[in-house]
């Protein structure tokens, strides 16, 4: 049976206490933050220890940093005299990504996250549940567009709308009224238009991270699963929901943990957070990471009949 959205965490929170609850919202949180932080540094203070922005940068002057999505338009735009080290840039991004997960960049990075997660939140609160259809895979039809955009105008054409770049533009040089007007419009679009609407359905930055990390070792997995008690809050909870039924209902192979195998995952730990149970957690190769789950994890499995209900509600 689902959990009432007030109820919503109360149980994880009764049982691991309010930061075990939250551990992996606060590391997200600290994360984007401290990226932005370090990216301010250098204008206010002189001290660039990332001199740039999300779209490129250096790391102590020394490290290049390229964004792929960036590089993809520049190659569609025939924008071909980039140096060499606009190619080792990009080679270290994609290979990080690759090996962590592509759309851990969503809920680590990206200071759009922020604002989407806040207005899921006051959704939830305001019982709010009338939500647009829109395909998940229209992301790519997106990422699409803004490619043969760019081939036809000859310009990075869309970073001049690009959520993702106003935002971190206006949270570093200014908070104009484009950056507020950016804000208002993604926050309104999740809030009234459709359940995480932007960043699990439109934003094709998100789209291709999802398919660069599709190889990716760490993942969400479900050590303990035969404890799941079907009280469908991670289900809630999740800007991917689609993705849980699968590692839920797998069984158990070599005795290791079954896995969220998707790679539209965005590791944001909203799953492991939110059970009471410890239902999941982080691992790299069926190797686990964090939570309780260890005790029981590798042991035990479950028939996966309880997860039916989460089928049936994606």
């Amino acid at each position: 049976m689902a959990t009432p959205i007030e109820q919503l965490g109360q149980d994880a929170i009764a049982a691991k206490g309010w930061l075990g609850a939250h551990k992996w919202f606060i590391l997200r949180r600290l994360s984007q933050v401290a990226i932005i932080a370090l990216f301010s540094i250098g204008p206010i203070g002189g001290v660039w220890v990332l001199k740039g922005n999300l779209a490129g940068s250096w790391v102590l002057d020394t490290v290049p940093l390229v964004e792929p999505f960036v590089f993809l338009q520049m190659l569609a735009a025939g924008m071909f005299g980039f140096l060499t080290t606009t190619l080792i840039g990009v080679a270290i991004v994609v290979a990080f990504y690759a090996l962590v997960g592509g759309r851990i960049y969503c809920a680590w990075v990206c200071p759009v996250n922020i604002i989407t997660d806040a207005a899921a939140w006051v959704r939830r609160r305001l019982g709010i549940s009338q939500s647009a259809k829109i395909s998940p895979q229209t992301r790519y039809w997106m990422l699409a567009a803004v490619l043969v955009l760019a081939l036809l105008t000859g310009q990075l054409a869309y970073e001049l709308v690009n959520p993702v770049a106003v935002v971190h533009r206006g949270l570093i040089f200014g908070m104009g009224a484009g950056f507020w007007g950016m804000v208002a419009g993604i926050f309104l679009f999740d809030l009234l238009v459709a359940r995480h609407g932007w960043c699990s359905h439109v934003c094709p930055m998100g789209a291709m991270y999802s398919l660069i990390g599709a190889p990716a070792a760490l993942k969400v997995t479900s050590p303990n699963r035969a404890k799941c008690d079907d009280c469908m809050e991670c289900f809630e909870v999740c800007p991917e929901p689609k993705i849980l039924p699968a590692a839920l209902k797998q069984g158990m192979k070599r005795g290791l943990p079954a896995l969220v195998d998707s790679s539209l995952c965005t590791r944001c730990g909203r799953c492991i957070d939110i059970c009471s149970k410890d239902v999941f957690a982080f691992g790299v190769g069926g190797v686990l990471l964090s939570g309780r789950a260890h005790e029981e994890g590798a042991r035990k499995g479950a028939s996966g009949e309880k997860v039916e209900s989460l089928k049936k509600a994606s």
